[in-house]
């Protein structure tokens, strides 16, 4: 593996349903060019468990640290206002370590 990079990432999740939703949680899958594989998963959502009404949006951003390429998939988890469990699937993206 080579020298650590911090990739900042920006996420923004919006409430497209007709329910307010509270996001309670997070879990990140990181799958490592070297094999190597991070699981990364807490409560609340950098500190915050933020609740949206319809139409409504959170955004935020945070980082990861790898020393070679990787692929990162977020799932965040929550309830909606009748205690139904949500969750919200980013699509993947990859973190390229830029070449010299």
């Amino acid at each position: 593996m080579g020298t650590p990079h911090a990739f900042v990432y920006f996420i923004t999740i919006k409430n497209q349903s007709d329910r307010t939703i509270t996001l309670l949680g997070r879990k990140w899958m990181i799958v490592q060019a070297d094999g190597e594989q991070l699981v990364i998963e807490g409560e609340k959502i950098v500190g915050d468990t933020p609740r949206l009404a319809p139409g409504e949006h959170f955004s935020y951003n945070s980082y990861h640290v790898t020393g070679c390429r990787a692929r990162a998939q977020g799932i965040f988890h929550g309830i909606d206002e009748f205690g139904s469990a949500i969750h919200v699937v980013l699509p993947p993206f990859d973190l390229v370590i830029p070449e010299n």
